[in-house]
This record gives structure tokens, sequence and C-alpha cells, in this order.
């Protein structure tokens, strides 16, 4: 009777509720996106939505905008989130607690309230809407994001790497960028993963910080759907499906950068 109970509650049948969440909010949904975007606004197949997608100057430029807006911002939310990450993990136990829980704090609060009481600081201090608003905006929020990764990995780095570096003559400098660095790189990858691809799809943070001068993919599908015109959603829902497939292809290539990143100092030379 029991082996017959421990057969019917394995483990894995704890995963089925989240199986069906996903299979009823994600994969059903995405299919009729799919769907839509072979559609045209008589309802009969066609592929003119993704002929749009690429041929639409105005969409191309929008795309160009976004990936330029979401790589300035990931770069600098990781030249800022580095060396923060760095001198925590470097911390005693207890100020590097506190200091970390003083950027995980502000991530309690909805992300628009921060976002609306930060532009009104920035215009307190003459700052207008645009392009560099918008980026004080998305680093802001998507901060914590980047650097939690890069914490984690710094701080439980095997620190005897870096004693026989030191124990070879190697400089701070020179440990640094042939021990520290190296081995931090998974950090870096998952870390910029994490801020790119949000930021690369979101598009409420440009709309309230960058104004009409810093307009995104995001708001454009956002206005086609909210347009009421069927015609309309076949080439959001084709526009979505490309947005997809672009951070698609950001998440394969972290992960194949994750893996073929080295564990480990390489062998032979110098430290």
């Amino acid at each position: 009777m029991l082996n017959r109970k421990a057969k019917v509650f394995r483990p894995t049948a704890f995963a089925f509720p989240y199986l069906a969440m996903t299979l009823v909010f994600v994969i059903v949904p995405l299919f009729l996106v799919l769907i839509y975007a072979f559609r045209g606004s008589d309802g009969s197949f066609t592929v003119q939505n993704f002929v749009r997608v690429f041929t639409d100057p105005t969409t191309v430029s929008q795309l160009g905008k976004t990936i330029g807006v979401a790589a300035l911002s990931t770069a600098v939310c990781l030249l800022i989130a580095y060396p923060t990450a760095y001198i925590l993990s470097s911390q005693p136990f207890n100020k590097m607690a506190i200091l970390a829980l003083l950027f995980i704090i502000p991530m309690w609060i909805n992300f628009m309230l921060r976002i609306f009481a930060l532009k009104s600081l920035l215009e307190m201090l003459n700052m207008k809407p645009g392009l560099a608003m918008a980026v004080i905006g998305i680093v802001y929020d998507f901060f914590p994001y980047m650097l939690l990764p890069i914490y984690t990995v710094l701080s439980n780095m095997d620190k005897s790497y870096i004693e026989a570096s030191r124990d070879l003559g190697a400089n701070n400098v020179g440990t640094f960028f042939r021990i520290t660095l190296p081995l931090s790189i998974p950090g870096v990858i998952s870390g910029v993963s994490m801020v790119f691809m949000p930021i690369f799809s979101s598009y409420a943070i440009t709309d309230t910080m960058g104004g009409t001068n810093v307009t995104v993919i995001g708001s454009k599908i956002a206005a086609l759907f909210e347009n009421q015109n069927y015609g309309n959603y076949g080439y959001g829902s084709a526009l979505s499906f490309v947005l997809l497939v672009i951070v698609l292809l950001a998440m394969v290539i972290g992960n194949v950068l994750t893996k073929t990143t080295t564990k480990a100092p390489a062998k032979g030379g110098k430290v």
C-alpha cells in the first residue's frame, strides 16, 4: 500500500500545476500570436505582415533604436554593477549584508512608482525627457538584476586562486585580469542576459522618461493592439513574434557563451 502511494505521489507531480499554468498562460497565447501573425485583415493566410516588419522604414528604425537603447543601458549597468559587486564581495559579511540590502530594498516598491519619483527628481535638476533620462531610468530599475549575479559569482569564487596568484608574484592588477575577471564572466553573462532582454521588450520606462524623443519597438506594438483595428493585429503579432525570436537568440548566445567560458584560470603561462 505504501509503495503504491509512493508511486502516485512522486516529486515530479508537483510540477504539473506549473506546467498547466505555462500551457494556459504562455504556450497558448504564443500560439495565438503566431496564428494572428500569418492572418491578413480579411482573415486569409499571408506572410505580408512579416514582409512589412522588415521593409517598413519606421519599424526598422525603431527596432535599431530599441537595440541601441538596450545595449547602451546594459553597458552602463555593467560598468556600475561590476565594481560595486567587487567591493561588496570583498567586505566582511556584516557590512556586505547591509550594503547588499540597500540595493535590494528599492525592488520591493512598484517599479513605476520609483520611475515617477526619479523623473520628478531629475526634472527638479532641470533635466528634460530624452535619451539620457530614459537610460538613467532603465539603469536605475534594472541595476539590481545586473549586480546580484555578478556579486554571487564573486562572493562564491574560490579564493585559493587569488592567493596562489599573489604567492607567484602577481600584483593586484594582474590577479584581477588573469584570475578574478575570467572566473566572473559567467556572472557577467547572466547579468547581461537578465538586463538586456527585459529592456529590449519593455517600453513603459522609455515612454515615461524619454517622452516622444525615445520611441522603442514595444511602444509601436502596444499602439497597434490598442488601436482596435483588426488589420493591425496581424502586423502587431508579426512584430511581437520577431521580437520574441531576437530575445530567444540572445538567450541561446548567452547560454553558449556561459558554457564555453573558462571555469578556472588557464593552465600554463605566467600569472
